[in-house]
């Protein structure tokens, strides 16, 4: 899913440079347009985790878990840690344009 998400914000981030956004502005909207979406799926895998922690026994309690604590540091880390590296990339290059 981490995978997931980092692609849908790439690609969301080209649909903006393609509109011919500024590479900030497409950066800044790309985040946005992705995030509904992210949040989406990843809330839905939370849930249904949650459930077969619920209603699962030994093993199965054991695999909700690990996944439930890897969807939740996923999340953390596409929509806040990903976001900090590309600002902190823009922020060093000042790119005028990005690769479409």
């Amino acid at each position: 899913m981490a995978v997931d998400a980092n692609i849908l914000i790439n690609e969301r981030i080209r649909e903006e440079v393609k509109r011919g956004r500024t590479a900030l502005a497409a950066m800044q909207a790309g985040f946005e347009r992705a995030s509904s979406t992210i949040i989406d799926s990843n809330a839905t895998a939370f849930l249904a985790h949650v459930m077969l922690f619920v209603f699962g026994t030994g093993p199965v309690r054991g695999f909700a878990l690990t996944i439930t604590i890897g969807i939740v540091t996923t999340l953390f880390t596409t929509m806040l840690l990903s976001r900090l590296l590309m600002v902190r990339w823009y922020a060093l290059t000042r790119p005028t344009e990005l690769p479409v």
